[in-house]
């Protein structure tokens, strides 16, 4: 293959923009990652991205910039879920499950009742090929601040996800650090619409952690890891899914998910050969 085949999808605008969005949005899911796989809050992170669904196709329907009513759906159902499984006898992964799952179904029935010509597809699936200057600046916007904030307070999450008891003895508002952590995880889904849409958007908030998790020991480099797996399954899946001629959005997916089986695989490797160093001796 020549460098003027490998360089192709360098010289088309709309792969350029495809590669801008990736790059921009995989730091913030990436880093988001790590907390949601430490908290065990993989199945909100799955929750919130179906269940801002209605609130997408009623800002639709009235006439409202997607993106509010997005991050609103996603809020109501992470705000029901806490209260829900605080006061309730119901776990709360039971809880998000049922709460999810309801939000969504009724999103796919908006979704179905509204006549229009313009598709929302892309809502779903994502519509990375085609995002435009206003995509990139909100999701640019959104990735910043939501980057920024992890990286300042990394240390207060943190606590807060291993002991929540302690973090509130030292001081330290768990409140705010947990509606706090949720309204990052609404934005930074919000953020993933045009990239990957809903419900892949799931794979970018959890893989990137998991293989981080399985890699390193130490929380500062599993954030770096995690960074790093993500941006490169990112652009290289938007690079592949170009020769493939496949949706971006998948192929990145799979890549992380033979990122995490590479992962795992060494991890269980290495294990076991702790194991039958400690039988030896």
């Amino acid at each position: 293959m020549s460098a003027d085949t490998l360089l192709l999808p360098f010289q088309f605008p709309f792969m350029q923009n495809a590669f801008l969005i990736a790059a921009i949005v995989a730091v913030p899911t990436a880093l988001l990652s790590c907390f949601l796989v430490l908290k065990g809050w993989a199945l909100m992170g799955d929750a919130i991205s179906h269940a801002v669904l209605p609130g997408i196709v009623l800002a639709w329907i009235t006439g409202i910039p997607l993106i509010v009513g997005a991050f609103a759906a996603g809020m109501a159902c992470a705000v029901a879920t806490g209260w829900l499984s605080e006061n309730g006898r119901v776990k709360q992964d039971t809880v998000m499950g049922v709460v999810f799952s309801g939000m969504f179904g009724l999103g796919i029935i908006l979704y179905t009742s509204v006549h229009t010509n313009e598709h929302l597809d892309h809502v779903l699936f994502g519509n990375m090929l085609g995002v435009g200057a206003q995509d990139l600046w909100t999701a640019g916007t959104i990735s910043l601040v939501v980057a920024a904030v992890l990286l300042l307070k990394w240390k207060d999450f943190l606590l807060h996800a291993f002991d929540p008891a302690q973090a509130q003895a030292s001081g330290l508002r768990t409140g705010w650090l947990h509606y706090g952590l949720l309204a990052l995880l609404s934005l930074t889904v919000v953020a993933t619409l045009t990239a990957t849409g809903l419900i892949l958007a799931v794979g970018l908030l959890i893989a990137p952690g998991a293989v981080a998790f399985l890699t390193v020991r130490s929380f500062g480099r599993m954030l770096a890891v995690s960074v790093a797996v993500c941006l490169f399954s990112m652009l290289t899946g938007v690079y592949a899914s170009f020769f493939l001629d496949s949706a971006p959005a998948p192929t990145i997916v799979l890549i992380m998910t033979a990122l995490f089986i590479v992962a795992l695989a060494r991890r269980m490797a290495a294990v076991r050969r702790t194991s039958r160093r400690g039988l030896r001796a």
